[in-house]
């Protein structure tokens, strides 16, 4: 499956406007990403809810059926957390971009748009995964399961 997403230079710029929020918390670095990424897709911009966790600390960002995204404000992402580095961070926040642009088969989508979002942007910041391209084909192999057999209602 082939992507479409902005070119290089403005993947460096939306990279620049989130490190620089990640460090300095202005929400003008936000927007400037939020009005790139939508003007690019020609999508409406989405409503940003900010929080200190999600799902009881494990989470990190949702996105709603009504297009709202919460996201966890890089002030409390740096301080509660086991794994708490800007990247990390900025691949949550271009996954939950991706379930905003695409909703059908959503969390592969998500996941291969914050990955390619994230390829050749900036090799200054060390990725926790070895260095390799990004996933564009996922092949789904398992067993087909039946959904299950009827059961009498006996006591």
């Amino acid at each position: 499956m082939r992507m479409i997403l902005p070119s290089v230079r403005a993947r460096r710029e939306v990279d620049r406007a989130l490190r620089n929020f990640f460090s300095t918390y202005r929400s003008a670095e936000f927007r400037r990403f939020v009005t790139t990424i939508c003007r690019f897709y020609g999508v409406k911009q989405p409503t940003i809810e900010w929080y200190e966790y999600l799902d009881w600390g494990k989470g990190a960002g949702r996105t709603w059926d009504d297009g709202k995204i919460g996201l966890v404000h890089p002030e409390n992402w740096k301080r509660g957390r086991k794994y708490n580095s800007m990247r990390q961070w900025i691949h949550t926040v271009h996954h939950e971009f991706g379930h905003y642009l695409f909703w059908a088969d959503a969390e592969r989508k998500a996941d291969l748009f914050a990955d390619n979002m994230m390829s050749g942007v900036s090799d200054s910041i060390p990725r926790t995964r070895a260095r390799q391209k990004p996933v564009t084909r996922v092949r789904m192999i398992g067993q087909q399961r039946s959904v299950g057999r009827r059961r009498s209602a006996v006591s």
